[in-house]
C-alpha cells in the first residue's frame, strides 16, 4: 500500500504546521497582552522568527503592539475583532428581529443582576464580596456573574452595532434592496 492509499484509508491526511502557522494560531487565542517569548513558547518556535511574524502581524493591523512597558507585548486589535464578530453575526443566518430579541434578553439579564445585587456595574458587584459576609460559593457566583456581565456588555455593543448597520454589513453577494 502506498502512502497516498494509507492516507485515504485513514480519512484526513495528517497536516504539518509551520512555526508561522502556530504563531498565528496562538495569537488568535490571546485574551490578554503577551510577550514574544511567551508566544514563541506556546507556538513551540524560536524567539527571532516568532518576533518577525508578530511584527508583520502588527504592521498589518492584526495585532496591537505595546511598547510602553518593560517588555513589548502583543494583543489582538479589539476593533478588528469586533468588526469580524459583527460580520460573522450578520452572516450567521439570524434575522434582524432575532438579533433584536437576543439584545433585549441580554439587557434584561443585566437589569436582573442590578436588581438582585443592588449594584450598577460588574466592579460594584465584585466590591460586594468584601462588603458582605458571604460563603465561598456565593463569592464565586458573584465573580462569575461579574465576568458574564462584562461579557454581555461587550456583546450588547456588537449586537447593537450589527442591528444599526444591518444593511452596511450585508454580504456583497446579497442583492441590494431597492430604495423607494
Amino acid at each position: 500500500m502506498t502512502t497516498d492509499e494509507s492516507n485515504s484509508d485513514n480519512g484526513l491526511m495528517e497536516r504539518q504546521t509551520t512555526g508561522e502557522d502556530r504563531v498565528r494560531m496562538v495569537t488568535r487565542q490571546l485574551s490578554e497582552p503577551r510577550t514574544a517569548n511567551w508566544i514563541a513558547s506556546e507556538a513551540d518556535w524560536s524567539h527571532e522568527p516568532t518576533k518577525r511574524v508578530l511584527e508583520r502581524l502588527a504592521d498589518d493591523g492584526i495585532l496591537r503592539r505595546d511598547d510602553s512597558g518593560t517588555h513589548t507585548t502583543y494583543s489582538p486589535d479589539s476593533r478588528r475583532q469586533a468588526m469580524q464578530e459583527a460580520t460573522r453575526l450578520r452572516d450567521s443566518g439570524h434575522t434582524v428581529e432575532e438579533l433584536t430579541g437576543i439584545l433585549a434578553d441580554m439587557k434584561a439579564q443585566i437589569r436582573d443582576w442590578k436588581d438582585e445585587f443592588n449594584v450598577e456595574s460588574p466592579n460594584q458587584l465584585r466590591g460586594t464580596i468584601a462588603d458582605e459576609a458571604l460563603d465561598a460559593e456565593d463569592e464565586d457566583r458573584r465573580r462569575e456573574i461579574a465576568r458574564e456581565w462584562e461579557h454581555l456588555q461587550r456583546r450588547i455593543q456588537i449586537v447593537g452595532f450589527v442591528i444599526r448597520e444591518w444593511d452596511f454589513l450585508a454580504p456583497t453577494t446579497e442583492p441590494a434592496e431597492a430604495s423607494s
